[in-house]
């Protein structure tokens, strides 16, 4: 606990604005608000500089990519496969595109695993890349508003919380135990939304 309280003591105040837009961001995809693409555009924005500065230089180029994808899925809520008049609606991806989607990230993630292990020396590089691989792909999930993401991103913040323990970032580990707890409220209330639509669709 006072690991914990002395982590949270050491975070400049930039880290908690990043934080507390990260949790915004959360909550509000939870509940369909496009403004949950503002809150994480700042918040990653926020985190690319910091993880820069830090030398955490894939942590930079990850938050980067969110900083892409949050513009992007501002643009996808409020314009993408709909009429004007419309929402985008909630979909779900059927079982055999959700094979092919954990097949293909897996394979990628084991490449970066080796690449990271062999050449930087990096620190749980297996764990690591499995959990970036699949962040990446699952933020471009939730710009499609596929319903499976969030137990996409329930089982990445349990890998994620393991992996943060071992690393000693226990400030983190609170930030992804919350990640976790939000994630599966998100996907009951998308599962509700989702059976409530007047046409449930899935992709071709």
């Amino acid at each position: 606990m006072e690991q914990v309280l002395s982590g949270f003591q050491a975070m400049s105040g930039w880290e908690y604005v990043a934080a507390i837009l990260s949790l915004a961001y959360v909550v509000l995809a939870m509940f369909q608000t496009i403004w949950c693409w503002p809150a994480a555009f700042v918040s990653t924005l926020i985190y690319t500089l910091l993880f820069w500065q830090g030398k955490l230089v894939m942590e930079s180029v990850l938050n980067f990519y969110y900083l892409i994808m949050a513009v992007y899925g501002f643009y996808q809520w409020r314009n993408g496969k709909r009429a004007k008049s419309e929402q985008l609606k909630i979909q779900s991806w059927s079982v055999s595109a959700h094979i092919k989607i954990i097949a293909i990230t897996f394979a990628v993630a084991m490449v970066l695993g080796y690449i990271s292990g062999t050449y930087f020396d990096a620190k749980l590089a297996y764990l690591d890349a499995f959990t970036t691989a699949f962040a990446v792909m699952t933020t471009y999930m939730v710009t499609q508003k596929v319903l499976e993401n969030w137990l996409y991103w329930i089982v990445i913040d349990i890998a994620s919380i393991y992996m943060y323990i071992q690393l000693g970032y226990f400030p983190t580990v609170v930030l992804f135990v919350l990640y976790t707890l939000i994630a599966y409220m998100g996907y009951r209330n998308w599962r509700t939304d989702f059976r409530l639509q007047p046409t449930q669709y899935s992709p071709a």
